[in-house]
């Protein structure tokens, strides 16, 4: 059988049902958002005339969820507009809609009875072949399935996603003994290509991998913690972005999933386990405490922490009272802090006999051991277990990767001194001679499955560049950037400086770049896979250039910028933009003259010169306001005017896209530019589309003359900036830099309606940039990027 999934259903509005519902959204799906009927009409219902057979009060949970969804932070949904594929409605009235959908996801409350009662209903309005699943956080998977008929169970399994739904990465996938194979191959395909997840299949037991793991690490964490005497502060200084965790660390990320939910969850396994393992599961009393105070994080705004006023004071577990946070003081964290690599800094760490080194060797082997211990039982094989760390916890480094990077053997030998059973699976691994749980052969990865190493099974579109490179090596590269052949005839720019900013070593590569493609390949991509695409110019250079008054050296750079932009817009082969993240200033200007843009689906992209007092400097301006005209329907009366204002607008206010949906309403993408729901097939997807226009025979834009709004269009421009600036919205200098903004954008001083050459824009913006860096509060503005990572109004 073939399955489609062109409308789904989901059961359930809470936050995870209208989660869930959102991203369905976000990817072009329709959904239908079901909840129960309210019990009895509130005092609300009644002012507003609303009867109990009124839809309205009836849909009241599912239309009160998507009311929620648009004040959400983060934001749901990648636009607001999605909200229209979701149609809200109730288990009473709107069941038998479910014959319209392919895919049923149930998210009710955590009760088997409940869920079980729900199915039975289901089960007499889906249409045969129609997935039904669970996102069930631990309740047994097969337990559900018991008493459907057999149609159901070959199409039902769990898909636990992870919250929130946008954002996170992990999808687990749980069938039972009676899910058809072809059913979990189409889930995981359709889960990694359509939703954007990283898939792993676990198995039916108590809280699958990522909360089983995650769990049981926390818990440890809050043992050791409280046996050994230390703050909370102090376990979340060295157990955060040091070794590779996300920055919330422990306590702050438990303040955010909320201690209600957490004790939900470590319940579940400790009603499901024996003996030691157990014990670790059992709530600690200040935990309990905690709860019954209702002290349980984020959302009762006090937890583990609490913010008084700016100061955020941390709860002292002996006094029941909140204190100032503390931070640990060790020796080897100053150490770690100076090695190079994510691995070299947790070695350093846990075999350091110091607080730091104690409380993490303490609290990091046993989550390894525990690993290690439910390896075939959890997952088939390591490689889910790693993964559903990282993408469901945020873990730079799933249990096996740590183990990798602090040395099996020389852990293994300490944990056997100190009296711990080391299980099966990992003493077979030293039996054989072998050191690591990983291994890497020309650019392939291997996993030790107990008796040998298996290849690491990646989706074909799962390009690794850093494995790629190892195999493939690259044509040219310099400080800030490579060229890679990413082989059927398309190569890759890949920036790799220091956060990616642009400098002059990726301005030439970009030129090299461009003249190799044109003679020798079908198309470029531009991309990376680093931690943004790219944040812009360098900036600590420009400063420097600009203190030491070498306007003739930034007048270079700047014309060097320019001039590699247009190469890339006017190139004979296409050329591909691939942003994602940050792709802010010189990185949306990268990608605005690109043939096609490859976006992943988040990505924040704005041009945000003003920040740092400055304007764009790399045609940023002049390609903003053509890609605004590129995107008006043939035919229509354009209004240069209203144009010229909404690119003004949007670089003056440094607007930032919260997604490619709003980016492409901005502008910065056009109808034609593509959208990666999986970020990890970014780099395949713009291949693909460099292929696809080289096919249908490219060729690049002519040449043609802009036309500008001119000096009426300037005074309308200053008009709205100096009544910004008279109401004490902007200070005096953002003024001086709106003016040479506003000047730029509307070509200067030529009567509205002319028709003038890109270069001369692009020299009104030189020209404009040059004065504006030159500027002491401009450098007082950068200088003040540089140290605090934030704007300076002045």
């Amino acid at each position: 059988m073939t399955y489609q999934i062109r409308k789904a259903a989901v059961l359930g509005s809470g936050v995870m049902g209208s989660g869930i519902a959102a991203h369905l959204a976000n990817i072009g799906i329709p959904v239908l958002l079901l909840d129960i009927v309210p019990p009895k009409l509130g005092a609300d219902d009644e002012a507003k005339g609303l009867t109990y057979e009124d839809p309205k009060f009836r849909n009241k949970f599912a239309a009160t969820a998507l009311d929620k969804l648009l004040k959400q932070k983060p934001a749901p949904l990648t636009t607001k507009r999605n909200l229209s594929l979701i149609t809200p409605g109730n288990f009473e009235d709107d069941l038998e809609r479910l014959q319209e959908v392919d895919w049923v996801i149930e998210v009710v409350v955590e009760n088997l009875d409940i869920k079980k009662s729900l199915y039975e209903k289901i089960e007499k309005v889906r249409k045969p072949g129609t997935i039904i699943s669970s996102n069930t956080s631990g309740i047994s998977i097969e337990a559900m399935a018991e008493g459907r008929s057999e149609d159901f169970q070959k199409h039902f399994l769990g898909t636990h996603f992870f919250n929130p739904p946008r954002y996170l990465k992990l999808l687990e996938i749980i069938p039972t003994q009676t899910t058809a194979p072809e059913v979990v191959d189409f889930m995981t395909t359709f889960g990694e290509n359509r939703l954007g997840k990283g898939v792993v299949i676990a198995k039916d037991t108590p809280n699958f991998i990522g909360n089983r793991i995650g769990t049981y690490g926390l818990q440890v964490t809050l043992h050791e913690m409280l046996e050994r005497g230390y703050s909370i502060g102090e376990i979340d200084s060295v157990t955060g972005t040091l070794i590779g965790r996300p920055k919330s660390a422990t306590f702050r990320t438990l303040d955010v999933v909320g201690l209600d939910t957490y004790a939900h969850v470590a319940k579940n396994v400790y009603d499901q386990t024996t003996g030691e393992e157990q014990r670790i599961f059992e709530l600690p009393d200040v935990v309990t405490k905690m709860v019954e105070n209702g002290w349980i994080g984020a959302k009762a705004k006090q937890g583990f922490y609490v913010k008084e006023g700016r100061e955020i004071l941390e709860l002292d577990l002996k006094t029941f009272e909140y204190v100032p946070t503390q931070k640990m003081k060790a020796s080897s964290i100053e150490m770690a802090k100076q090695q190079k690599g994510l691995a070299n800094k947790v070695k350093t760490l846990i075999y350091a006999k110091d607080r730091a080194g104690e409380i993490l060797w303490h609290t990091l082997t046993p989550a390894m051991l525990y690993a290690a211990e439910l390896h075939g039982e959890i997952a088939d094989d390591i490689v889910a277990i790693d993964n559903a760390m990282k993408w469901g916890f945020g873990w730079s480094q799933g249990p096996f990767e740590i183990w990798d990077a602090i040395g099996v053997r020389k852990s293994v030998e300490l944990l056997k001194e100190q009296g711990k059973e080391i299980p099966t699976f990992v003493q077979s691994l030293l039996d054989k001679g072998y050191e690591t749980f990983y291994k890497e052969e020309d650019g392939d990865l291997y996993y030790f499955d107990g008796a040998e190493y298996t290849p690491v099974q990646m989706n074909e579109k799962a390009i690794d560049l850093k494995r790629y490179k190892k195999k493939h090596g690259v044509i040219k590269k310099n400080s800030g950037a490579s060229l890679i052949d990413l082989g059927d005839g398309v190569a890759l720019l890949e920036f790799h400086s220091q956060s990616n900013a642009i400098g002059l070593d990726i301005i030439q590569m970009i030129n090299f770049a461009v003249d190799e493609v044109e003679k020798s390949y079908k198309g470029l991509v531009i991309g990376n896979q680093g931690k943004n695409f790219c944040v812009g110019a360098n900036l600590g250079m420009i400063l420097m250039e600009a203190q030491d008054d070498n306007i003739f050296e930034l007048d270079f750079v700047i014309r060097s910028f320019q001039n590699a932009m247009m190469k890339i817009k006017y190139s004979g082969k296409p050329v591909v933009a691939a942003p994602f993240q940050m792709t802010l200033g010189g990185g949306a200007e990268v990608c605005l003259p690109a043939a096609h843009i490859q976006a992943s689906m988040e990505t924040y992209m704005g041009l945000v010169e003003v920040g740092v007092g400055l304007i764009p400097g790399g045609g940023g301006n002049v390609n903003l306001y053509q890609k605004h005209l590129k995107g008006l329907p043939n035919g229509v009366p354009i209004d240069y005017q209203n144009i010229a204002n909404k690119v003004f607008e949007s670089i003056a206010m440094a607007k930032v896209s919260t997604s490619a949906d709003e980016a492409r309403e901005n502008n910065f993408l056009d109808f034609a530019d593509g959208v990666s729901v999986n970020a990890d097939h970014q780099i395949y997807d713009a291949k693909q589309a460099a292929l696809s226009l080289y096919e249908a025979g490219y060729v690049p834009p002519k040449k043609t003359q802009v036309p500008v709004t001119g000096d009426s269009g300037y005074a309308t421009l200053l008009l709205a900036a100096e009544g910004m600036y008279l109401s004490g919205f902007i200070s005096d200098h953002d003024l001086k830099i709106a003016k040479k903004l506003a000047y730029v954008i509307s070509g200067g001083k030529v009567p509205f309606g002319t028709r003038v050459d890109e270069q001369y824009l692009l020299d009104l913006e030189r020209e404009a940039f040059l004065s504006l860096v030159a500027e002491p509060k401009s450098q007082q503005r950068m200088q003040h990027m540089l140290v605090k990572g934030k704007p300076l109004r002045n």
